[in-house]
């Protein structure tokens, strides 16, 4: 029997829908703009804002810096997040409670002021360079997710299957990488997604880590603000959009989306 929906309901997903895809449409729609500044709706289509994005140096350059801190940052995340991860699912009895706590801190303080302890404590009291200021900074913003979403997939690991192997004289790394590893591997990618994603499009922690030379995308974009007010910005924003949406088209084409809420 087919389930009716009240017209009220529809009306409010709709709008929540428009309101959601609103701003996407806006931007995409101001970037394809034949003008010299930000209009919507688009006077004229071009896409000469899109070509102009890779004519200017300072583009290019953050944007290499952008992926780079992205990657690393959070591989250097899943690095410290999966053990933290598996010991607060192993040894949650015998673990204090407020520890799980700590790990999700970078999300629970506003990121202006994350941003503003990491500069004072990571680049002026550890006399850091830019780079690896950037990096750590990064790396510990996106920590949590690293921790929650593997932690969320250990959750459901049936942990005996890691005794068995190991009272059947398996090491105990290779016990992890071999049996448990395997089965959290869901966890694993998406964290590296939501990861990802996080650290290539933050701002507020970059703006506070950020120096001479060394720049992030969105940190450019602000710059580039600043002096001009041409579709070139609506243009990188949609990029950015597109770089998300290709990660995510990415994973389902190879695993399945379906495949990470195993």
């Amino acid at each position: 029997m087919p389930v009716r929906i009240h017209p009220l309901l529809g009306a409010f997903a709709g709008l929540v829908f428009l309101f959601l895809l609103a701003p996407l449409v806006i931007i995409v729609g101001a970037s394809l703009s034949d003008t010299t500044y930000l209009t919507f709706p688009p006077q004229g289509l071009s896409l000469r804002w899109f070509a102009n994005i890779f004519q200017i140096e300072a583009f290019r350059r953050t944007a290499l810096t952008s992926l780079q801190v992205a990657f690393l940052g959070t591989a250097l995340s899943l690095l410290i997040g999966i053990p933290a991860a598996y010991a607060l699912n192993r040894y949650r009895v015998e673990l204090p409670r407020w520890l799980s706590t700590l790990f999700v801190l970078p999300i629970l303080v506003p990121e202006i002021v994350f941003g503003f302890s990491l500069l004072k404590s990571i680049t002026i009291g550890l006399g850091l360079p830019v780079f690896p200021s950037l990096l750590l900074g990064h790396a510990l913003l996106v920590l949590p997710y690293s921790v929650r979403v593997v932690g969320a997939s250990l959750a459901a690991f049936d942990f005996s299957i890691e005794e068995a192997a190991r009272s059947l004289g398996c090491p105990p790394v290779k016990t992890f990488m071999t049996v448990v590893l395997p089965n959290i591997r869901a966890g694993v990618i998406a964290a590296f997604i939501l990861a990802f994603i996080t650290s290539i499009n933050d701002v507020s922690v970059s703006v506070f880590l950020t120096g001479p030379g060394i720049s992030t995308l969105p940190i450019q974009i602000l710059a580039h603000m600043e002096q001009f007010f041409d579709p070139t910005i609506a243009s990188v924003s949609v990029l950015l959009m597109m770089v998300t949406v290709g990660v995510m088209a990415i994973v389902e084409a190879t695993l399945g989306l379906t495949f990470l809420t195993k």
